[in-house]
């Protein structure tokens, strides 16, 4: 069920290139976020209690509205894919962060998971003729960084409102944060809008993140932090095929490598460890308690 987040917000560039007003993507990200939060607040009548007001600007601010804005930077800046490259490294970090904040243990196979993500992403999207802008990419590290301290604190803070309460709050939260954004850097909202402008913005409120972030932070409290953020590596893979069956862009052999090497990376990162090296990591057990339960026995 988590995966079907990534898959949908891969559809993100068929419906903002094939629907949307072209140049206006901070809009997009406020008519995506906005809406769909009051929506889920208005369903649930809840708001949040005591210190749950700043956790819910925070965590909006990181998984939402700073996370968006950054990630506008970077795909305005970087061409051919570089943003997308660059922010694979997500997973990454949040294996690092949940070592830190949430004690997950950081195994060689999750390293190695997230080393071929990135580079099966960059087969998957990468363009030879790329070229580095020094702004673009930190504004994609940085997008990957605060969505990552996002994942791991919407996991160590446990909200105990109902899922689609704790959701709607952050869609609120970053929508509030981005309309000033764009307002700045992209003007007032079009006049007019066509009923496929309109279309394509209630899909990507309704589906793209109410849906989709409801069933993200549902995942989050099923799943460990780095399983939940490796299956955001289907987001390309979703993209990219998309782009070949519906739009006609062509699929390489080194694009369909790259999409092997990310699954393969995707699944890697889910298997659980076997009983024998779960035991060999286990802490033994004093030989003073042995003896209590023998006697006990």
């Amino acid at each position: 069920m988590t995966a079907l987040t990534p898959a949908i917000w891969g559809t993100t560039y068929l419906v903002t290139t094939e629907l949307l007003p072209p140049g206006r993507p901070l809009l997009a990200a406020v008519l995506r976020a906005l809406p769909a939060g009051l929506l889920l607040v208005a369903l649930t009548r809840r708001l949040p209690q005591g210190g749950w007001w700043w956790r819910a600007l925070v965590l909006g601010a990181l998984n939402i509205g700073v996370f968006f804005a950054l990630l506008f930077v970077g795909a305005y800046r970087l061409p051919g894919g570089v943003a997308a490259t660059v922010g694979a490294v997500q997973p990454l970090l949040v294996a690092l962060l949940s070592a830190g904040l949430l004690g997950e243990r950081l195994t060689a196979r999750t390293m190695v998971a997230a080393v071929a993500g990135v580079a099966g992403v960059s087969l998957l999207v990468l363009r030879a003729d790329a070229r580095l802008d020094a702004l673009g990419v930190a504004a994609a590290l940085g997008g990957a960084a605060v969505m990552a301290a996002g994942v791991v604190l919407s996991k160590r803070w446990q909200s105990p409102a109902p899922l689609l309460a704790t959701t709607g709050w952050q869609l609120v939260a970053g929508g509030l944060l981005l309309v000033p954004v764009a307002l700045a850097v992209e003007g007032a909202p079009p006049a007019t809008l066509s009923g496929a402008n309109l279309a394509g913005y209630a899909y990507l409120s309704l589906v793209g993140a109410a849906l989709a972030y409801a069933l993200w932070f549902r995942g989050l409290r099923a799943l460990s932090a780095t399983k939940v953020t490796f299956l955001g590596l289907l987001s390309p893979v979703v993209a990219t095929a998309l782009g070949w069956i519906a739009l006609g862009q062509e699929l390489t052999a080194a694009q369909a490598l790259g999409a092997v090497v990310v699954l393969a990376a995707l699944v890697a990162a889910q298997l659980q460890p076997s009983r024998r090296r779960r035991a060999a990591a286990a802490p033994p057990v004093p030989t003073k308690e042995l003896e209590l339960v023998g006697k006990g026995a």
